[in-house]
């Protein structure tokens, strides 16, 4: 399924709407990734365990929503919005939403 964050595909034509769909990952990162990525903070280096957090909490939205899309009998999503957020007792969640229009193209 294609998949992009405009409004449109170049070289292809919407031939039917199929209206929003949405996925939602919530994950949460556990007590050890937290003590390391402090660390990391801390001496300015990269948080390796939030962005593998991050990248399959993303994954697993954008898995949602495009199932959610052929549901509908898709064969695209456009304009896709993508936002993350940190939720739980002192942000120790991490949360990621994906929406966009399920269209049929061809």
């Amino acid at each position: 399924m294609l998949t992009s964050t405009t409004h449109g595909i170049d070289g292809r034509t919407v031939r039917d709407y199929h209206g929003v769909v949405t996925g939602e990952a919530i994950l949460g990162a556990n007590i050890f990734k937290d003590f390391f990525a402090s660390i990391r903070d801390v001496v300015g280096g990269r948080s390796a365990a939030y962005e593998s957090e991050l990248s399959k909490a993303r994954e697993i939205a954008f898995a949602e929503m495009t199932q959610r899309a052929h549901e509908r009998g898709a064969n695209a999503v456009i304009g896709i919005d993508i936002d993350y957020e940190s939720v739980g007792d002192r942000g120790s969640m991490l949360m990621v939403s994906v929406s966009g229009t399920a269209v049929s193209i061809s």
